[in-house]
């Protein structure tokens, strides 16, 4: 792997990182509760989802996306894909 992507990588890896860290730490019991994953879905499933779509380097095309970058249907739609299970994962407290 190229320095330059192994960098990126790392950077975009350690960007989520402190995302979950700084959600866990507004974990208060007077906060919002948790919300209701999609019917057939566990946490369990979309960790194995995320983690499929990080092992295909999906974070390139996510940072696309949030940075408002030009790209392919194909690509807009799995880099919407991974936020809209980040955002189920996060908002069911999986990570708690």
């Amino acid at each position: 792997m190229p320095i330059a992507k192994a960098k990126f990588v790392s950077v975009a890896a350690a960007a989520l990182l402190a995302g979950l860290v700084a959600g866990c730490a507004n974990n208060s019991s007077s906060g919002p509760t948790a919300q209701a994953l999609p019917p057939g879905s566990t946490c369990g499933s979309i960790r194995a989802e995320l983690s499929r779509l990080d092992a295909r380097g999906v974070q390139s095309k996510v940072e696309a996306l949030n940075a408002g970058r030009r790209m392919s249907e194909p690509d807009r739609a799995v880099a919407q894909r991974y936020n809209d299970l980040l955002n189920q994962y996060l908002g069911a407290r999986c990570h708690a």
